[in-house]
């Protein structure tokens, strides 16, 4: 599943570098109408992680993404036969929804999988995906430089054999059922095979993750022919408590936007500093994060430490933008310094969140429903990627360095909060004996 992480990214590495060319130079597209389609394609990516996860309840993880890898093959090929915007549009906006509920899959089969070593996982797949990404940008770069149509038409082609090839490799997986898996969808899924020494139970008490998420036991004098209601499944469209965490770590992922957005355009509009540093904010982020990732999500593993992790991302982002805000005062190695300062930070922010959104997103979800929370949770990053781009350039950057300062402090405030609501959450959650098992356990290294 990992080199299937990698072979994607690597596709996703190819459009990501050649796609806005190609629709300049091949499919001779405005300025306008790219951003129109993107946009839109972003929009539609927001209904695939809670599409995504709402299916994962019902059906086995592994060939719903390999449908994802194919979909998506199915529609650049035809990227590669439309000409018009009319037509380009619902292509591309199909292959969002692929891409976002493909993403949201890889991390259900990982929380399935792993258990309760999904944040190790987590750290691994993060590490894969960059390496990837970053190989990816490295050969669209050689085709960039021939500039041909066809080569534009090459590297487009090569991100939809990448779908072909990790499809293929997810099929190869094996997605465990019974005692191995940490199951999501236990009400539709099939009862695992009890233990010759144990007494049978249903599968929503096998192996949580989560001493708390255990039902307490019933009463002995309970009659054995006494019928028992099912439990109603969970919704997290009705669960006001998940839907803030949600809605606040929509925020908690603008360090995407900053890095990709923010940081190339407020340098080259409002500093003097080289525009050759711009690819290297990518090299930086890239290379910190697969040789970081690993030993900073096992510093974030656990309720306690991924609450204070949600903490220290809003001091790293008030300290980038408070950078970025400082970059225009100076001449153009100091404003060349502080910005790659600035990418060093948000990178650590970016590393923080990753490992922290994701572990509180199944740590806050009730267990015979977590596909499709997760599904729910999925949302917060497809919104920010439609929403962030706007908000720095139309209010941020247009603002000025103040706009950076109030963008900084509102992040730091919102992590505040969302930390605070995270907490009373899991001691919600947990059952008086188990909350003893929040704060860290004895000798563990804390933030």
């Amino acid at each position: 599943m990992l080199l299937a992480l990698a072979v994607d990214r690597t596709g996703s590495g190819l459009w990501a570098a050649s796609s806005v060319l190609y629709l300049t130079f091949v499919t001779h597209l405005s300025a306008q109408q790219i951003g129109v389609l993107l946009g839109v394609a972003g929009v539609a990516g927001i209904a695939g992680s809670p599409l995504a996860g709402r299916l994962a309840g019902r059906f086995p993880v592994r060939p719903l993404l390999i449908g994802c890898h194919l979909l998506r093959l199915v529609t650049l090929a035809l990227v590669l036969m439309c000409d018009g915007f009319d037509a380009l549009l619902p292509v591309v906006a199909v292959t969002y929804l692929g891409d976002r509920a493909a993403k949201t899959l890889e991390m259900l089969f990982a929380t399935r999988t792993a258990g309760a070593r999904r944040v190790a996982y987590q750290a691994l797949s993060r590490s894969a995906a960059n390496a990837g990404y970053g190989l990816g940008a490295g050969i669209a770069a050689l085709g960039l430089a021939v500039g041909t149509g066809g080569a534009y038409r090459a590297l487009i082609l090569g991100n939809a054999l990448s779908f072909l090839v990790a499809a293929v490799l997810v099929w190869r997986t094996n997605e465990p059922r019974e005692e191995t898996v940490e199951v999501a969808g236990a009400a539709n899924g099939p009862r695992p095979r009890p233990e010759p020494s144990s007494e049978p139970q249903p599968p929503s008490e096998q192996l949580r993750s989560e001493p708390w998420s255990q039902p307490h036991p019933q009463p002995e004098s309970q009659p054995l022919s006494q019928p028992q209601r099912p439990a109603r499944r969970a919704s997290p469209w009705r669960d006001r408590g998940y839907l803030t965490f949600v809605l606040l770590d929509i925020p908690m992922n603008l360090d995407d936007s900053v890095l990709g957005v923010g940081l190339p355009l407020w340098l080259v509009n409002r500093t003097s500093a080289p525009h050759a540093l711009v690819p290297v904010f990518l090299v930086i982020n890239t290379v910190m994060v697969v040789a970081l990732q690993i030993s900073v999500s096992a510093r974030a593993e656990g309720p306690r430490r991924a609450t204070r992790a949600v903490l220290l991302y809003g001091g790293l982002m008030f300290v980038c933008c408070a950078f970025l805000a400082a970059a225009t005062r100076g001449g153009t190695w100091v404003a060349a310094a502080v910005l790659l300062a600035a990418a060093l930070v948000v990178t650590l922010a970016e590393l923080m969140r990753s490992v922290s959104s994701w572990e509180l997103a199944v740590l806050l979800a009730p267990e015979n429903a977590r596909a499709e929370y997760l599904g729910v949770a999925g949302m917060s990053q497809s919104i920010q990627k439609s929403a962030g781009p706007p908000l720095l350039t139309g209010v941020v950057m247009a603002v000025g360095p103040a706009g950076w300062l109030v963008l900084g402090a509102l992040v730091a405030g919102l992590s505040a909060v969302q930390r605070r609501a995270c907490a009373r959450r899991l001691r919600t959650l947990a059952p008086p004996a188990a909350r003893r098992l929040l704060p860290n356990p004895p000798g563990t290294p804390d933030w």
